[in-house]
């Protein structure tokens, strides 16, 4: 079943050519073929047309000589199979005015020295996991579990596919790309890792849990960002002249909460439990990341915690706070964290996100069900 996507790349490709990067099986193709279903295209995971690019330097500008670079897009899957072809679209661009899609799931070849990066004459965008809004009959519980990667997601058997689909980013994107130097303890730390996604980074802990140093634990946290597979949130100062101190260690989060749960063993949730609690914090934070990105938000979006352990999970800017709990009966003690950044700063809104079954306002403390925020956000009330 092909969904529709929120990622809109018209505006971009009316003044840019496109980079669309995002994690292997986010839609990338299938958002294109939609949107762009007669545009020539070249996948260079297709053994074919990565030899036939690769064996002979300019044959793009061959098979394109007699294409009307006005009637839309080329689109090239899978750049960091092949940067250097990146040299003939610029070319292309240049003499002949076509615009390019050019998607990629591991920029971190494109980032090593020399890439041609087209000068500023591509903008980036980011596709992510499937968003709420995106999924018709969106099924919570499923989603905590699963994660939303289109294809596992809407699988009849999630949890295989997320094992293979683990497997694979292994294989193809850590040990195929020679990013790590052991695949075994790697493996370690991303077991850990996952374990502890949403939290703050404590490398030494880490480092014991999965018996390397601390330093490769640096180094390996620098591989899963540079692969797409999970981001750093850090800790922001909600005012200008906050009055208590911030904690410097940031934290990270998979960029699924599905393959989260895969790398880790996870395979059930209860509802009473911490671990469905992690879950739902992660979910809405890859929904508010998803959302920034589509939007285009450049509100600063980062945490508060004090060193004393006063925390809210999320900050956008110093307009909205918003901590998310997985309590259907909110009281006091979930509420204490909004509470107190109200002494930091003078927040437009201070949001709980819960499994209350209906919205209401404690002290000036807004108390949203789950699928009302979702609702808000995406209507651009947030």
């Amino acid at each position: 079943m092909a969904l529709d996507r929120l990622l809109d790349l018209s505006s971009d490709l009316s003044a840019r050519s496109v980079f669309l990067f995002g994690p292997r099986q986010t839609g990338k193709t299938t958002l294109l073929r939609m949107r762009y279903p007669t545009a020539p295209r070249f996948n260079l995971l297709q053994g074919d047309v990565f030899l036939r690019f690769s064996a002979n330097p300019g044959r793009l500008r061959r098979e394109l000589e007699d294409v009307d670079a006005r009637l839309g897009p080329v689109v090239i899957d899978e750049i960091q199979k092949l940067p250097a072809l990146l040299d003939d679209v610029h070319d292309l661009i240049e003499r002949r005015g076509f615009r390019f899609v050019v998607t990629g799931s591991s920029p971190v070849k494109l980032r090593r020295g020399g890439t041609n990066l087209l000068g500023g004459r591509a903008r980036l965008r980011d596709l992510m996991p499937l968003v709420s809004v995106e999924i018709p009959e969106f099924n919570l519980g499923r989603a905590l579990l699963y994660g939303t990667l289109p294809s596992i997601y809407l699988s009849d058997q999630p949890w295989l596919d997320l094992e293979a689909y683990c497997g694979t980013y292994l294989q193809l994107e850590v040990q195929a790309e020679g990013l790590v130097r052991g695949i075994e303890p790697f493996s370690r730390f991303l077991r850990s890792a996952a374990r502890r996604s949403g939290e703050q980074i404590v490398f030494e802990r880490i480092a014991s849990e999965a018996q390397v140093p601390s330093r490769t634990v640096r180094e390996f946290y620098q591989v899963l960002a540079d692969t797409l597979l999970g981001v750093m949130l850090d800790p922001i100062e909600p005012g200008r002249s906050a009055r208590r101190r911030v904690v410097s260690r940031g934290k990270f989060y998979f960029f699924d909460v599905g393959v989260a749960h895969a790398l880790s063993g996870t395979t059930a949730l209860n509802d009473h439990t911490s671990e469905y609690g992690h879950a739902l914090e992660q979910f809405i934070f890859m929904e508010i990341r998803a959302w920034r990105s589509y939007r285009r938000d450049d509100r600063p979006f980062g945490f508060w915690r004090t060193t004393s352990g006063m925390e809210v999970d999320f900050l956008l800017g110093s307009e909205v706070a918003i901590e998310v709990k997985a309590t259907a009966g909110a009281t006091r003690a979930d509420t204490r964290g909004l509470a107190d950044i109200a002494d930091e700063a003078r927040f437009r809104r201070r949001i709980l996100v819960c499994r209350e079954p209906v919205r209401r306002i404690v002290d000036g403390i807004e108390i949203l069900p789950v699928h009302s925020f979702l609702e808000e956000l995406w209507a651009g009330r947030v």
